[in-house]
């Protein structure tokens, strides 16, 4: 190999060298912003957890003060079930229509 080829072959190395690094610097560049996404939505994510965790909580507060109001409703000789809802239960009988609702899981 003489003085030129030698020279022209390390010239054609040089330009992939080069070439490489402009892709490796690419990728860095994107890889950069995909980690401040990923940052990002990890913190969104956290935020919405704590979000339904405060939502579930207030829910389920809110659910079973609506199952103690009806209950109440019941034992003071209503119905509470769809069929007869409002209407007075004569004697205080048991609704099995109501026993269903108010127990059920």
């Amino acid at each position: 190999m003489n003085k030129k080829e030698l020279f022209d072959a390390l010239d054609d190395f040089s330009q992939q060298l080069l070439a490489t690094l402009a892709d490796v610097e690419a990728i860095k560049k994107n890889l950069k912003s995909v980690v401040e996404e990923n940052t990002a939505l990890r913190l969104e994510n956290s935020k919405l957890r704590e979000r339904i965790g405060e939502v579930e909580t207030d829910t389920t507060t809110r659910a079973k003060h609506v199952r103690e109001s009806v209950h109440r409703i019941y034992k003071d000789g209503f119905h509470v079930c769809n069929d007869f809802y409002g209407q007075r239960r004569e004697q205080d009988e048991e609704c099995m229509f109501c026993d269903e609702l108010l127990y059920r899981e």
